[in-house]
């Protein structure tokens, strides 16, 4: 395919934080959108791009468009369509359809019209969980359409089997990092770390590990798939790092799964993890770097009211073994936030997460 665009998605309030990571990867013409960021590329920008983004939830690819007023010429031109240009026929594919301000208002049954006249013209199957993914909107009679080449989200990168109560999205944890100045080359702390999902992502960014290398991906089952090419692209070039991540919580078994994720990840050997709570976390003894942390917060677990004396003991703590050190909270509500006592605390847009919106709030000790 000559270049295309691709878009790149990430949760609404963080598309700034996405599109500097996209044009520090080389995607210099990268453009902001409501939802993610546009840029163009071939399929080699495809591929690489799946396995390199860190913030990115998925790319869809979008593979052409054409006018269509009513669904017998939603018909007759989605049997025009070179799908088997992208598509294989022995691979299923499913159509998931949006309209807005269009002739076509019944989204169902375009839906069964461009499936149809894909297993028609193609001889693909129709559906199943494994299905590619084909992304159609149609607004203002213009039908335009992409195709999912992540298939699962970009936040499953692999090696975590365990996770915690409540835990943040490594898409997510890695905008918020960046957002907090991260490039991966300090030291990084997560004193309420769970599952490790801060440290671990960390690591794997400064030992400059790619994301995506060891996850399976819906563009592996297109007709424009080369295996040999996208295995160079996986190959991280690991690199040594004098940096060290740290995670501690007071859950036994959480650390448990942080350390068991750290080594499927291949980063054990510059995370540390150990049992303590908030209260009695210890500077560790290296460079200040940045502390991360997604606390509990009231709509998440539990209840609110006795939150405050936990960000209370937190921001207390915090001020009084890491002065040097930054700090990036993520919470549901300011008054939590707030309760810590961190000084010139600033905090960010709301983002969505797990049915709430989250802010990041930043500190300065």
């Amino acid at each position: 395919m000559s270049d295309s665009v691709l878009f790149a998605v990430c949760p609404p309030g963080l598309e700034d934080i996405l599109h500097a990571e996209i044009v520090s990867q080389g995607w210099s013409q990268a453009s902001v959108v409501a939802g993610g960021v546009e840029f163009q590329g071939g399929w080699q920008d495809v591929w690489r791009a799946n396995i390199v983004l860190r913030g990115a939830t998925r790319i869809l690819v979008r593979l052409g468009s054409f006018r269509a007023f009513h669904l017998a010429q939603l018909d007759k031109r989605a049997r025009k369509f070179e799908w088997g240009h992208f598509l294989r026929p022995d691979v299923p594919v499913k159509a998931e359809v949006t309209s807005r301000r269009s002739k076509i208002y019944h989204a169902g049954a375009a839906k069964q019209r461009i499936e149809r006249a894909i297993s028609e013209t193609l001889g693909a199957p129709i559906g199943g969980e494994d299905a590619v993914v084909l992304k159609v909107r149609i607004e203002d009679d213009l039908v335009t359409i992409s195709l999912d080449s992540s298939g699962e989200s970009l936040h499953k990168r692999g090696h975590k089997e365990a996770v915690g109560k409540a835990p943040i999205r490594e898409t997510l944890a890695a905008l918020f990092m960046r957002a907090c100045g991260f490039d991966g080359s300090e030291n990084l702390l997560d004193p309420m770390c769970g599952s490790g999902t801060f440290p671990i992502e960390a690591a794997e960014w400064a030992a400059g590990l790619a994301p995506g290398r060891a996850r399976g991906f819906a563009f592996e089952q297109l007709a424009t798939y080369e295996a040999d090419n996208c295995a160079d692209l996986r190959k991280s070039a690991q690199s040594e790092t004098p940096l060290r991540f740290f995670g501690s919580d007071r859950n036994a078994g959480a650390v448990q799964m942080a350390q068991a994720n750290a080594k499927r990840a291949g980063v054990q050997a510059i995370t540390s993890f150990s049992q303590a709570a908030i209260s009695d976390a210890i500077r560790p003894d290296c460079a200040p770097g940045l502390i991360m942390i997604n606390p509990p917060y009231g709509g998440r677990i539990g209840n609110k009211k006795l939150l405050f004396g936990l960000y209370g003991a937190m921001g207390q703590r915090l001020k009084e073994q890491f002065q040097g050190w930054r700090v990036g909270i993520v919470t549901s509500d300011t008054s939590l936030a707030r309760a810590t006592g961190l000084p010139k605390l600033t905090n960010g847009a709301p983002i969505p997460h797990g049915g709430l919106k989250v802010r990041l709030f930043q500190s300065q000790l």
